[in-house]
């Protein structure tokens, strides 16, 4: 299993390095194409994003099988996302991930590089609305950096320990982190005083904290529904159509309980938990 290389010996998960870093070209209709997974929080950044911003004619996109096998991703039609890969690179042995985009003219994946997908789309594609405005570059990236590093990958770093400590110790700063986020969000719509980038990266982790994070890997000192001005958060960015439309509780679960053997071997997935998103915010005027 491709996983099992990225656990270093004290027991703890690193995430591989992006292997394709090409930067997004201008707009071309027909010329780019989005390969993304419903169940891929860093995916589903992308398909926000791509909303968001009304890039559809723009953005072509392929959503592949939430059940990844031995080959990888599935793409529809049988054919499986590691042969764009090894077109790309017959050398590739990491990881086949989402989101990726290929380009239907030069014939070979341009990105991979899941962090600057959405910056380019956003800088380079369309700025209405503007999901990173410039006087707030500077936070944002310093807010994307806490909140990979201290959630959206440490949940991940949790779930993949294979060492108690490193274990604690991740899952001590996804609650940190946490504990952080439902204090700035007690008085505030949002992260910043506009929807941003940041919103969007915090949003994916948080639609599947309860549904996978709490009990798949391990995160379970405290559910989404425990913060309430995160739960309200989540539930207010969930009424916008671009979240609610590109989450797929149904995908995500199928997507970890049954493909990640090495923590659910018996690929059986839980029913529930019973979330009512759609429930108002009233904690807003």
């Amino acid at each position: 299993m491709k996983l099992a290389r990225e656990i270093a010996g004290d027991g703890r998960f690193v995430r591989q390095p992006n292997r394709f870093t090409d930067r997004l070209g201008p707009p071309e209709p027909g010329r780019y194409r989005l390969y993304a997974s419903y169940a891929c929080p860093w995916a589903q950044r992308v398909l926000i994003v791509r909303k968001l911003l009304g890039l559809e004619d723009l953005l072509d996109v392929t959503i592949v099988d939430p059940i990844r096998d031995e080959k990888g991703w599935r793409v529809p039609g049988g054919e499986y996302l590691s042969e764009l890969y090894l077109t790309t690179d017959p050398e590739y042995a990491g990881r086949y991930t989402v989101p990726c985009v290929w380009d239907t003219v030069d014939k070979r994946l341009v990105t991979n590089d899941f962090p600057q997908i959405t910056l380019d789309l956003e800088m380079s594609w369309s700025t209405s609305p503007d999901l990173y405005p410039r006087h707030l570059r500077a936070d944002i990236d310093a807010m994307n950096d806490r909140l990979y590093h201290g959630l959206n990958n440490a949940v991940y770093e949790a779930g993949f320990a294979r060492d108690q400590g490193a274990y604690e110790e991740a899952v001590s700063l996804v609650f940190a982190t946490l504990d952080f986020l439902e204090a700035r969000l007690a008085g505030s719509a949002y992260l910043f005083d506009t929807l941003t980038e940041s919103d969007v990266r915090l949003y994916t982790t948080l639609a599947r904290f309860d549904a996978v994070y709490y009990g798949h890997f391990k995160c379970s000192i405290r559910r989404l529904t425990d913060y309430p001005a995160l739960w309200a958060y989540a539930r207010r960015l969930y009424a916008i159509p671009a979240f609610a439309e590109t989450t797929n509780f149904d995908h995500i679960k199928r997507h970890y309980y049954v493909t990640q053997t090495n923590i659910n071997p018996s690929q059986i997935v839980p029913v529930g938990p019973l979330l009512d998103w759609n429930e108002p915010d009233l904690s807003r005027p």
